[in-house]
């Protein structure tokens, strides 16, 4: 199970909220998430793929430069997971950080909370 959070930590920061293509987030999110998850971010909560999807991509659409970069590795107890990250123009350092905080239900994303340590200016 660790390894699988593992991935699903890693797949999640890149291939959902770092996926510019629409048509390749919206496949990994119902790929990689339950059909009821649950979105915890600091602007309110979100359930279900498709509310997912849109905050995903609304947020994308705001800095489509920007990398998420994994602070450190990744650790999973029981079935949750956590990963710190940064993100900021691709190649220069991070303009803010986060902790992303993984519930895992039969394999998939149950609930997501991220947590911010700095906004962007």
């Amino acid at each position: 199970m660790n390894d699988r959070i593992h991935e699903l930590l890693h797949r999640n920061l890149q291939e959902v909220f770092g996926e510019g293509d629409a048509a390749r987030r919206r496949e990994a999110i119902e790929e990689l998430y339950t059909e009821d998850c649950v979105l915890y971010v600091p602007p309110g909560t979100f359930t279900g793929h498709e509310a997912l999807d849109k905050f995903a991509g609304d947020l994308r659409a705001t800095h489509p430069h920007f990398a998420y970069t994994p602070v450190g590795e990744p650790q999973a107890l029981h079935n949750a997971g956590r990963l710190a990250w940064g993100s900021g123009p691709r190649g220069e350092a991070s303009d803010y950080t986060g902790l992303d905080v993984i519930i895992v239900r039969d394999g998939k994303i149950a609930a997501l909370y991220v947590f911010l340590d700095s906004m962007p200016s």
